[in-house]
């Protein structure tokens, strides 16, 4: 199967329904993820601006969302683009997965943040994956997502959850695409 992003560029549908319209009708393996990043360090305005509108997306340091990276994500997959600890921390938009997972060269860079010296080239610790721009979405805020009992069991509102990469249910992100992006 080609990309989404390319089949809606195919189909002239490069508005945010005419992915979406794509994202309903793909196949029942579809999977859907919310992945946190800072707005100072990637925000959707930088993946949308990027060449091909793709980035890596690198520094994850939490072995549970690693593993959801490496082994439970699959190309073609939609996920939430979650700006957070910034002043209102909120989904931002959709990116979609567009590449398998591959080393995260940040681990070897000894001066850099995201450096684990227990990381070795020949038997790396951490991964990436390649994710592509799909649609910008207005601000939706933590505060508003906490407001809806459909979202009550969702991964991103458990107390404590920390994590940078989460799943997302189908009928979460059919609430949140269809109820509070507006997508029919």
């Amino acid at each position: 199967m080609r990309p989404l992003w390319t089949q809606v560029q195919d189909a002239g549908l490069t508005t945010f329904a005419g992915a979406f319209f794509l994202a309903w009708n793909l196949p029942e393996r579809m999977q859907y993820w919310l992945m946190k990043s800072e707005p100072d360090e990637v925000s959707i305005d930088d993946l949308e601006a990027a060449p091909a509108q793709r980035l890596a997306w690198f520094g994850v340091r939490n072995y549970q969302a690693r593993n959801f990276m490496r082994d439970a994500m699959q190309v073609g997959d939609l996920a939430f683009f979650y700006h957070s600890s910034c002043a209102e921390p909120g989904i931002a938009g959709i990116c979609q997965v567009c590449s398998e997972s591959y080393p995260d060269e940040t681990q070897f860079s000894e001066h850099g943040p995201y450096f684990d010296p227990k990381s070795k080239p020949e038997n790396p610790r951490w991964c990436l994956r390649d994710v592509r721009f799909v649609a910008r979405s207005r601000p939706i805020p933590l505060a508003e997502l906490r407001l809806y009992p459909e979202l009550a069991n969702m991964r991103l509102l458990a107390r404590g959850n920390r994590l940078s990469i989460m799943p997302v249910t189908a009928a979460e992100w059919a609430f949140i695409t269809t109820k509070l992006m507006g997508q029919q």
